[in-house]
């Protein structure tokens, strides 16, 4: 499952506060025989059930997960012997007893079930959900726990077993599923049909899939296996990209894995109504619009980067997830974190010149800014409750597992960490594994202390911080490094504790042959040798490792100076995000992080500017005083007008599309923090122009253009981009124009986004964005005040916003610098819980903390360095 993170909210979808009780270990399912006939008008639907399982010891009951069903008969059948069970039902731990007068014998037995089911509009289970057209149609979402909804059955990842579909569907709805349909007849109604499904490869109840309503496809294939991308009517031009997309890497996955592609067929399907960002349900994946679909000839470079990774990711999945499924949640990082990880290796083979490399580094360094939260949590982590599972979905599960892998990958060397790869997924296809399966078998194959690393990695939580001090004894030279956890809260970093990680360290250095250096840290303490003494040493080289490198102010200086020549863009991106985590606890002042990135000034890749441009913006939202505020923004404009000045705005003829995304981020650099008034004169002339007619702008450029614009904008300009967002014709026109929305400062037209989002915007967007307007420092007190007002407004108690989960507002909480809010936050969610965010209530209330610490030790720093650099500050 790929969480949507168009925000980067990574919003956990619609969960239950119910246990997730396990089932009792006394039968095995081996073929599920379902037949569904859903009502739209009514909401509902009827089911049928046959499970052939085998009881492995003599029971008078059998166990069974379901949710919101209505038993109506059910016979229990061993051998020869049928008998009408009897149905008790624990709505707590979302289970049904099934009870027969006479012990069932140890062996086959055999369960039939006629019951009735609720078409619910929560986006989970079995759901019902609307077109742009208006046309309604029904879809699954079963991951976690939301099998039981639809049918009952053993809905846990290790109960793997094979099904039998049938849809009885209204005439002329298309009806997809896992497997390709057998037959389709008309039913004995003649409003109906029947379509008879292929029997399922041996899988988990929640990879189990079937979508119902008025859909259109293109289709092609790749080594024989042919692929659907199936789409809302009217939007079959938008899957192009999609099926290109699908084609290429279906192709790479084949000759990467000793197991070709397992399934005889492929669908993508795009759905208005989705509540993740899309979900791997075997040979049947099911995304959102934004996820799957764009027009390719007018679509920005990076949504071109991130439908290719969706659908990567959830392609990786038929392997990692499908084919080999963890055996229980707590593992969840054996499927998101090892697709997560694979999603860029077919991109970057297929568009070179696109380096989602750096990416994979802008990952990682997200994975550790979450894992630096005291209340973050280790890859492997328990988790007993249906909210536990859905919050096990993070960052930490998905972007540090896969940096970790990265990192395990470089360490042993691609060719011998892949044959490890295959070596797990031969041994435990069609079943199931844990934690140490997976280690096991990259220890087997490399020889190398796989279990010993990963281990550490895997198994505690928090991130390495490796101190690096590098000194010279006469020709040749010594680095002294020393590791210990980073952590975010400054006091516990200054004590320490006795965390030890096995970690694989490169480093590079402007001296010395080799230029790089490998070794694996096991020690708190490490000396290691350089054949030659050096003035700089940067001790994370090429990116690869999952670790915060230390270094003092002089080292520092020396590394800005070479970074340009000497660096690469990943190596750039690391240190900008090493420096300022040490800025966070005061082991760097922030006058050394503004050198280095002084030292950037003429880099002219993206992802190394959106670093620089991100925490540029940080610094100006938090850490500078309305009496410092002009100095800060002459710097920033010092800083990045030159390089703007060199790029141009306007397209060049034979420039790549990289080009475009560093012109969007120096929009926002120079127009949103510097605020530079040519910049915002210029905005505001490329958002006209783009409202005008969208084609007309570098879609890069529109993106950012348009919440600089916004920020000023009065009702006029609001009105337009409302109307666009009402007629949008592509999912990335929406987002755009979502995007926009939420950058308003003007009260009143804050609280009509508000107001729009809560009652017009589809449920998964409706916490998105009031989330993202609790981002903005000049709507952040508006939006919050309304979130408390309209909380528990709605028919579930604990959620106002269209059905969506509440988690994603808890998360933005985040952002706020305040200790007034800080102490609100803390209040209202102490007496309005939301239970699938406990987790993420603690980090927003951690992150407001430091926040409010940073500002109160950096902000006079920063004073007096803006002071120090006069008029000319940052050159």
């Amino acid at each position: 499952m790929k969480l949507s993170c168009l925000w980067f909210a990574c919003v956990l979808i619609l969960a239950s506060s119910s246990l997730a009780q396990r089932l009792p270990e006394t039968a095995t399912p081996e073929n599920y025989k379902l037949s569904f006939t859903p009502d739209f008008a009514k909401s509902s639907f009827r089911g049928e059930e046959t499970i052939r399982l085998r009881l492995l010891k003599p029971a008078a009951q059998v166990v069974l997960n379901a949710v919101d069903i209505n038993f109506e008969e059910v016979t229990v059948t061993a051998g020869k012997s049928s008998q009408t069970a009897k149905v008790s039902l624990d709505k707590q731990n979302e289970q049904a007893t099934l009870s027969v007068d006479h012990t069932l014998p140890a062996g086959p037995v055999t369960i039939q079930i006629k019951y009735a089911g609720i078409l619910n509009e929560q986006l989970r289970g079995f759901y019902l959900g609307k077109q742009d057209n208006g046309h309604r149609y029904a879809a699954t979402q079963f991951e976690a726990t939301d099998a039981r909804r639809a049918f009952p059955s053993f809905d846990e990842p290790a109960y793997k077993a094979t099904f039998d579909l049938t849809i009885v569907a209204d005439k002329g709805m298309t009806v997809i599923s896992n497997t390709k349909p057998l037959s389709d007849v008309a039913s004995p109604s003649a409003d109906k049909h029947t379509v008879h499904f292929a029997t399922t490869p041996k899988m988990s109840c929640y990879l189990l899939a079937f979508v119902i309503g008025d859909f259109e496809f293109i289709e092609g294939s790749a080594d024989g296996i042919p692929i659907r991308v199936y789409t809302n009517p009217g939007k079959k031009d938008l899957a192009t990209f999609a099926l290109a997309t699908a084609e290429h890497t279906l192709h790479y996955y084949d000759h990467y894995f000793g197991i070709k592609y397992p399934y005889g067929k492929l669908d993508l399907i795009g759905l208005s109504d989705f509540g993740p960002g899309a979900m791997e349900n075997t040979a049947c994946i099911t995304y959102r619009e934004a996820l799957l679909l764009l027009d390719e000839k007018h679509a920005s470079v990076d949504a071109k980067k991130y439908v290719a990774s969706v659908i990567a990711h959830e392609m990786a999945h038929q392997w990692f997830g499908d084919l080999v499924t963890m055996q229980w949640w707590n593992d969840l990082w054996l499927n998101e974190g090892f697709a997560t990880w694979m999603s860029s290796k077919p991109i970057e083979a297929w568009k070179p010149e696109w380096h989602v490399e750096l990416n994979d580094v802008r990952d990682t360094t997200q994975a550790l800014n979450a894992d630096s939260l005291e209340n973050t949590h280790p890859i492997h982590q328990e988790a007993r409750t249906a909210d536990e599972i859905l919050e096990l979905a993070d960052v930490i599960t998905y972007d540090k597992t896969a940096s970790v892998l990265r990192m395990l990958e470089f360490y042993l060397g691609e060719d011998t960490f892949r044959a490890g790869v295959n070596a797990y997924l031969r041994k435990h296809a069609y079943g199931n594994a844990a934690a140490a399966d997976f280690w096991n078998s990259m220890t087997q194959v490399s020889k190398k202390p796989v279990d010993k690393i990963m281990s550490t990695f895997v198994e505690q939580p928090g991130p390495p911080f490796v101190s690096v001090k590098a000194q010279c004894q006469g020709s040749s030279g010594e680095v002294d490094l020393e590791q210990q956890r980073y952590t975010y809260d400054r006091a516990k970093f200054e004590v320490g504790n006795d965390q030890l990680w096995d970690v694989p360290i490169c480093m590079q250095s402007a001296a010395g042959n080799p230029s790089q250096k490998c070794e694996l840290l096991s020690r708190k303490h490490q000396d290691v040798p350089l054949s030659a003494c050096s003035p700089w040493v940067d001790a994370n080289a090429g990116a690869h490792g999952y670790y915060r490198s230390g270094y003092d102010a002089e080292a520092l200086r020396s590394l800005a100076k070479n970074a340009e020549s000497s660096l690469s863009p990943a190596d750039r991106m690391m240190l900008l995000s090493d420096v300022w985590a040490s800025v966070h606890v005061d082991r760097n002042k922030i006058g050394d992080y503004l050198v280095v990135a002084d030292g950037l000034q003429s880099d002219r890749t993206p992802q190394v500017m959106n670093v620089m441009v991100t925490q540029l913006e940080y610094i100006g939202r938090y850490l500078i005083t309305d009496s410092d505020q002009q100095a800060y923004r002459s710097w920033v404009r010092n800083l990045l007008a030159p390089v703007a000045a060199d790029v141009g705005w306007e397209k060049k003829p034979g420039e790549s599309e990289e080009t475009e995304s560093l012109r969007g981020h120096l929009m926002r650099g120079l127009g949103g923090v510097a605020h530079d008034p040519a910049t915002e004169a210029l905005a505001q002339k490329l958002s006209e122009q783009a409202l005008d007619d969208p084609f007309s702008v570098d879609p890069e450029l529109a993106a950012n253009a348009l919440p600089v614009a916004a920020a000023d904008g009065d009702a006029a300009f609001y009105d337009k981009v409302l109307e666009h967002l009402k007629t949008a014709k592509t999912p990335q026109q929406k987002t755009l124009y979502q995007q926009t929305l939420v950058a308003f400062t003007n009260p009143a037209l804050v609280t009509r986004t508000l107001n729009y989002a809560s009652s017009e915007a589809r449920s998964q967007d409706s916490d998105l964005i009031i989330g993202r307007v609790m981002r903005n420092p000049h709507a952040e007190k508006i939006a919050w005040d309304f979130v408390r007002s309209r909380w528990g407004s709605s028919e579930k108690s604990d959620n106002a916003f269209g059905g969506a989960s509440a988690a994603a507002l808890v998360a933005s909480t985040g952002t706020f610098c305040d200790s007034e809010m800080r102490d609100q936050v803390k209040q209202f969610f102490t007496s309005h819980p939301v239970p699938t965010a406990e987790r993420r209530l603690k980090q927003a209330l951690e992150q407001i903390g430091y926040c409010i610490d940073m500002k109160d030790r950096q902000g006079p720093q920063l004073a007096s360095w803006l002071q120090s650099q006069g008029s000319h500050a940052g050159r």
